[in-house]
């Protein structure tokens, strides 16, 4: 019996100056949307880990703590996939950005969250339809 598997992704919220990070996707599902630096949850690792990790990999930033807010049901019926997506907010970093995996994201940017960039990596757009107010942040 062939199933398709329902993935786990993590998004991480990072703000700054009421502005939140984004990066320009690349290089896989989602290119060319803006999405939050995140992705998948690995097995038996716990969410903050993920957090921890993909913000790590991704930005070269580190997050001290991590704080469950949100989360999303995410189909892409174009690329046949299904996720579920937690979005946290990272809490106690510092520091800039920087382009880690140039194959997967083109640049990070902040943007205040009434004026996001266009087009938005798809669990990033359910989780505004759903009437997401972004968390207070530093």
């Amino acid at each position: 019996m062939d199933r398709k598997a329902v993935r786990v992704g993590v998004g991480v919220f990072l703000i700054r100056d009421g502005r939140v990070l984004l990066g320009e996707r690349r290089g896989s599902h989602g290119a060319g949307t803006w999405a939050l630096p995140g992705g998948h949850l690995e097995f038996g690792e716990s969410i903050e880990a993920c957090a921890r990790r993909e913000v790590r990999e991704e930005t070269g930033l580190l997050v001290s703590g991590v704080r469950q807010i949100a989360f999303s049901n995410d189909i892409f019926t174009d690329a046949g996939k299904h996720y579920v997506t937690l979005f946290v907010l990272g809490e106690g970093w510092r520091g800039e950005p920087t382009v880690k995996e140039p194959d997967k994201c083109r640049r990070w940017a902040w943007y205040h969250w009434n004026a996001l960039p266009a087009p938005l990596f798809l669990p990033l757009r359910n989780l505004r339809r759903q009437g997401f107010v972004l968390p207070v942040g530093r």
